[in-house]
């Protein structure tokens, strides 16, 4: 595989000719790819999987020669034009590149993932307490058992994907869509639901009790047991949604989605109109 990775790297730099630093260039960046090679191979990948992945996480080399301070002359000192290297290499290998990917049981948590591509990928048991997952996408990604607890999911795009028994205790859900997803089992406890999508989700038997609930989505969505039981709910979207066995014990609403509910058969004898 060290071949592989040599001459992928001869290959990859082929345009740009001799230039002076060529050399250290391609050893550093060569031990960066054995080392996120031997990774992917520890997370269950096969040879090929894992030369794959390390080969598509690379990037684009004209990325490398923008951000080396004065590409075609060799610097004076070696640490000066290692740092560099690594810097251009950390960007070009971000965490955008975790599509279709073995991450199970992995351990992600206190991490800078902004931006992060997870589409399709296996992340099963995995956990991202804490983490910084902004704008991040998981579309049609298996992600049950997930613990995501007091992560930062602002603007995260779930839709299609399997989030049962996942937890999402204390995360900021701001703005997150989970249009199409299996929730069955997962938490929200002390979570920020502010302006999400659930529609045409699996939320049965999930509890949303004592939370508060504004601008949110659950049009045509499964919510068989599912309890709202002492929750604030603002503007809440219901349309096309079976509520008669959703509990309402003790909920807070608008008059707004107090209407909605009630027209769709909702039981709401112990709720409440807040204006």
């Amino acid at each position: 595989m060290e071949k592989k990775l040599q001459q992928f790297l001869e290959d990859a730099f082929a345009p740009y000719g001799d230039f002076p630093s060529r050399g250290d260039i391609t050893k550093e960046l060569f031990a960066n790819l054995q080392e996120r090679y031997a990774d992917l191979k520890k997370q269950g990948k096969s040879d090929d999987e894992a030369y794959k992945a390390t080969i598509d996480s690379f990037g684009d080399v004209s990325e490398i020669m923008e951000q080396l301070p004065h590409a075609e002359l060799k610097p004076k000192g070696k640490s000066k034009l290692g740092k560099a290297i690594k810097e251009a290499f950390k960007a070009m290998v971000s965490p955008s590149k975790f599509s279709q990917i073995m991450l199970k049981g992995s351990d992600l948590m206190d991490t800078d993932l902004h931006g992060s591509d997870f589409n399709q990928s296996d992340i099963r048991e995995s956990r991202f307490d804490r983490s910084d997952l902004t704008d991040s996408v998981f579309r049609g990604s298996d992600s049950r058992q997930v613990s995501f607890a007091g992560a930062n999911l602002t603007n995260v795009i779930f839709a299609g994907s399997d989030l049962t028994n996942s937890c999402f205790d204390g995360a900021n859900l701001a703005g997150s869509k989970f249009k199409g997803s299996a929730l069955a089992g997962s938490t929200f406890t002390g979570a920020a639901i502010i302006n999400v999508d659930f529609s045409h989700s699996d939320l049965g038997g999930v509890s949303f009790d004592n939370q508060k609930l504004e601008n949110i989505n659950f049009d045509s969505s499964s919510l068989r047991k599912t309890s709202f039981r002492d929750a604030t709910l603002i503007n809440a979207n219901f349309h096309y949604t079976e509520v008669k066995h959703t509990i309402f014990e003790g909920a807070k609403m608008d008059k707004v989605t107090y209407a909605l509910l009630k027209g769709a058969g909702a039981i709401l004898d112990k709720a409440v109109i807040v204006k």
